[in-house]
Parts: structure tokens; sequence; C-alpha cells
């Protein structure tokens, strides 16, 4: 009988432990607070790596090889097709705003998810449809050899609605699959706040390996002008990515949007302007308003905020003046004149992220030659191996093995060493300025290679794909440098963003990651620009004419080093400006009781 007691005793504590509920506040599908072991973890993680590599395989799909699709098939120059697709890729993470703020305030990570990506997949079966039927012709063209017949303009119409409803797609999407990802570990429990850590490492991983199919396979077919074979097979590798990720729906964990975090920025602002005359005495922290009941109930989840030297005037915004005193106690509650601590705090956080977001710009424009001049420039190249011939765009790859060495190197060795040695590991903000420093290595290797290419080529060229003699392979150790800047620095800046945006703006910080990329290429094409103007005056052919052999990559590369290195002192001074925000507890309690005296 004593065995059946004990018995009974041990299985009401195991289905007790297998009950135990999240203590980060996160709810399953059905809105009820998120059992621990059934949902969440790394069981939900695969399937959001998995999806984010098929998804990262299909877009890539497209966009590796579009400067070559735009100069073969749509007949653009070199600067033109570099130009468009700094823009296009340029706006695919301007678009990560829109999805960011729809997921933060109305519908959440998992619908906004789901909802990008299926536009994701219409686009790209649009573009297939819009290549197979009407663009390549006549039949056989886009390879290098045979050039395609001028299009009528709703042909190319088309082609660029398709193209941005990729761009669409597929930017709404990419911020909230990472945070949705870094949702489904408990911040509260030791063992799944380290997998957390450890989630952004693979989640770059599975991006770089995802795009290594694209890069490889794909980028050799699409190369020899099988463009729509190319195109339909990144339509197949989206469509089941969009399967994988509703069919892992009852194993998600969820959180609840906040909220318009507009409004509530907004409401901080004004409040602040209105009291720009207002005297905050000594101690102010007494005199801060602070009363729970007047937080917005649908970010009442989030934890609380604690006041933060720095940025005195937003003070203003919740600092008790006897007018806000007198309209408390008759129970008037007015936002746009008096805020909370917490919700100053927001803005206050946001305002101290934004200087080291502007720092990490020129880092993108040097990221973002991979997809463009990197490619002109091994295309310029000897890119045969006996009778085989190496896609330029597929050199790529060495970036995707660098990325994998360097992240297990890093975890496996790098991480530890430092932890041993220091008693700490290398914060966000040290791996991001160490990304910085390896970038500026990378684009003096790239300006070097190109010094060799030029010394090798034959001037006078009317197609110029392979016609210098410099192997393309010289272009390695330029892909693995920004593959080993991209392990410091964009996965320093995922966690950094996500650690350090307030809860209800976890999306919009994964998504300053991705606009930096955007406004990055945004900027590498107004330099591209500028720089065409400035060196074509007297006839000049300038830095990067239609024919490189008569031009000088090599100065625009340097003068990329050169940005870096100015752009990294700059760096410099920001991380070590920049104050972590003071969280308290979830759900807005705080820890002592607040004295409203004026």
């Amino acid at each position: 009988m004593g065995s059946l007691q004990i018995m009974s005793k041990d299985a009401r504590k195991s289905k007790g432990e297998q009950e135990e509920c999240t203590g980060d506040g996160s709810v399953d599908f059905h809105g009820r607070p998120a059992i621990r072991q059934q949902t969440g973890k790394w069981g939900a993680g695969t399937i959001i790596l998995l999806n984010q590599g098929l998804a990262t395989l299909a877009f890539f799909g497209v966009g590796i090889n579009l400067v070559l699709f735009l100069t073969r098939v749509l007949q653009q120059d070199n600067a033109e097709a570099a130009n468009s697709v700094s823009k296009w890729t340029g706006t695919v993470y301007i678009f990560s705003l829109v999805g960011a703020f729809l997921s933060d305030s109305y519908w959440g990570r998992y619908k906004t998810c789901a909802i990008f990506q299926a536009i994701f997949v219409v686009g790209l079966v649009l573009l297939s449809l819009a290549t197979q039927i009407f663009l390549l012709t006549p039949k056989g063209c886009g390879d290098e050899t045979t050039p395609c017949k001028p299009h009528s303009s709703w042909v190319i119409g088309l082609f660029y609605v398709s193209i941005y409803m990729v761009a669409l797609g597929n930017g709404g999407y990419q911020p909230n699959i990472a945070t949705f990802g870094a949702d489904q570990f408990d911040e509260e429990d030791s063992k799944e706040s380290h997998s957390k850590v450890s989630f952004f490492s693979y989640f770059y991983l599975a991006l770089n390996l995802g795009s290594l199919f694209s890069n490889t396979i794909l980028g050799y077919f699409e190369d020899e002008g099988m463009w729509a074979l190319g195109f339909w097979a990144s339509t197949a590798s989206a469509f089941l990515a969009l399967v994988l990720f509703l069919g892992g729906t009852k194993q998600y964990r969820h959180f609840k949007p906040s909220g318009n975090p507009l409004s509530r920025i907004s409401q901080v602002i004004v409040s602040a302007s209105k009291k720009c005359r207002v005297h905050i005495p000594p101690g102010e922290e007494d005199s801060l308003y602070d009363e729970d009941r007047c937080i917005d109930k649908s970010n009442a989840g989030a934890r609380k905020m604690l006041h933060t030297h720095g940025f005195k005037f937003l003070d203003r915004a919740a600092y008790l003046t006897t007018q806000d005193m007198e309209q408390l106690k008759q129970n008037e509650y007015n936002p746009w004149r008096l805020c909370p601590v917490s919700q100053v705090e927001e803005v206050k956080c946001i305002a101290r992220l934004l200087p080291i977001w502007l720092c990490t710009i020129i880092y993108s424009v040097v990221f973002t030659q991979m997809a463009s001049l990197f490619v002109e420039q091994g295309d310029a190249m000897n890119t045969k191996i006996s009778n085989f011939r190496i896609p330029a765009a597929s050199m790529s790859s060495f970036d995707i093995i660098s990325v994998a060495f360097f992240i297990f190197l890093f975890r496996r060795v790098l991480d530890p060493l430092v932890r041993r040695v220091r008693g700490k590991g290398l914060t966000e903000l040290q791996r991001m300025g160490i990304g910085l420093v390896i970038a500026i290595i990378a684009m003096i290797s790239a300006g070097i290679v190109e010094c060799y290419r030029l010394k090798y080529a034959q001037k006078d060229c009317k197609h110029c794909q392979g016609s210098s003699s410099l192997s393309i392979f010289w272009q390695v150790p330029q892909y693995a440098l920004i593959g080993a800047s991209e392990v410091f620095m964009y996965v320093g800046q995922l966690e950094f963003f996500n650690a350090q945006a307030p809860d209800g703006l976890k999306s919009f910080g994964s998504a300053l990651c991705m606009t930096s990329i955007s406004l990055g290429n945004y900027v590498s094409s107004l330099l591209v620009s500028i720089v065409m103007k400035i060196s074509t005056v007297d006839n000049m052919p300038g830095w990067i004419p239609g024919n490189l052999n008569k031009g000088h990559l090599d100065r625009f590369y340097f003068l990329l080093a050169g940005l870096t290195a100015i752009d990294l002192v700059i760096y410099i001074a920001c991380a070590t400006w920049y104050k972590s925000m003071k969280l308290g507890e979830k759900g807005g309690e705080n820890n002592k009781d607040q004295d409203y005296g004026v």
C-alpha cells in the first residue's frame, strides 16, 4: 500500500513537471499559457531553422544571379545592373520594417510570417511564369553568348512586379522568423536561455547553408541560361518552407502583439514637449510617474523598464506636475500629457540603439558587394578549370563555408578561450567592432586582387567574360574574410538588437539588422553613381565602366576600405557611450511602492 502511495505521488509530481508553464509569459496557439514540455525549445526551433534554410535557398535562387539576369536577359549595362540589384535588395530589407510593425502591433509573429511567406511564394510563381513564357526569347537566350531580344514595357513591368512581390514577401517574413525562433526559448529558464543565445548563431548558419545550394547548383544552371529551371526550383523550395512552417503550428510558443508602438513613442515626445519649461528638481526618480494601471494593457506582459540617466528631456513626460496630480485624484489620465517611466524608457532605449545601428550601414555597403561587383569582377577573370566553367556567383560559396567555419570556431574555441582568460566572453558590441576590422581587410584584399586582375587583362575585348588570365580563385580570400566578418558583425547584431530592444518591439529589433543592410544597398548604389559621375569627366571611362578592364574597380574597393575605417572610429565612440537598459519584473510589477509626491 505504501509503495502504491509513493508511486501515486511520483505520478502526480511527474504530471506537474510535465505541465509546468513557461516563465516568460508565452502562450500556445489557443492563447493559453504555454506548457514547457509540450511547446517550444529545439523541437520548434529546428522546424524554424529548416524553414529559414529553405526560404533562403528560394530567395538567393533569385538574388544571387540577378545582376547577370539583368545584363544578359534585360540587356542592362554593368553599372545599371549593379544599381538595380542594390535598389531591389535594399527594398527587400525596407519591407522588413513593414513586417516588424504589423507583427509587434497587430498580427503577432506567427501570423505575420505565414502571410508574408504566402506572398513570397506567389511572387516566385509569377517570376517563373514570366521568365519561361515571355523573357527568354528567343529560346535558349540568356547565357553568356546568346543575348535576348528587347522586351515590351508590359513584360518588363510584369518582371518588376514579380521580383518586388518576392522582395515584399521575404522582407516582411525575415525579421519576424528570427525573433519567432528566439521566442521558443524561455529566458527565465537557465538552460533555455543559453539555447536562445546559441539559436542566433544556428539561425545565421541555416541562412547561409540554405543559400549554398543556390550559389552552386542553381547558380550553375542559371549561369548556363536555364533561368526558368532555377526560378521554378526556388518556387518549390519556398512552397515547401511554407508547408513546413504551418505543420509546426501546434508546437510554437507565441507572444501577444503589444499594440501600436508609434502611438506610445509619440505620446512620450508630445508629453515631454508640453512640459519643456518644467524644471525637474534633484531626486527626480521619486517624482516620476509609474502607475501600473496607466500602462497599455496590451503591453502588460512586458518586463518593466526602470529609470535610467540620460535623455533628461524625455523624463519630463513622466514628471508629475500639480495639474497631473489633480487629474489623477479625479481618476482622469491623459497619456498625451503624462506617461509612465517604463514607456519613457522604451523611447530612450530606441534612441540609444540608433547610433549603433547607423554605424552598421557602412559595413552593409561592404557586404552587398558580394552580390554585385564581386560577381562582375569574377566574371571578368579566368573561370575555367579544364573544360568546366565556374559561375562567378558561385564563388560566394566560400563566404558560406567561411561563415560555417567561423561560427564553429567562435562557439567551440574562441569564446571558451576568451572566457577562460578574461572571466567573461566578448560582448555583442565588441564582436561587431571585430567584424568591422575584418571588413576593412576584406576590401583591401579585393582591391589588391583587382590590381593583379587588371595587370593580366586584355584591355580591348568585345565580350569581357574571362578576359583576364588571373584565376577566379584569387577571389577566395575576400569572400572568406567577408564570411568571417559576418559571424562577428551580423550574428552579434542579431543578438544585440534582440536583447536590447524593449519587449514590445522585439521584431523591430531584428528589423533594424535588416534595414541596415537595406540602407547599405542604397548607399552602395549612391556611391557607385557618385563615383561614376566624378570619374567619367573629360570622356574618361570611369572606375566601373561596362568594360571593367578599362576601369579602376580597385580604387572603389580601397575607397570602401577607407570609409569603413572611418566608420570603425565612430562606432568605437558610440559603443563606448552606449548604456544598456535596466529591466524589472515581468508584467510591469515594481519592487517597491511609488511615492507620487511633487
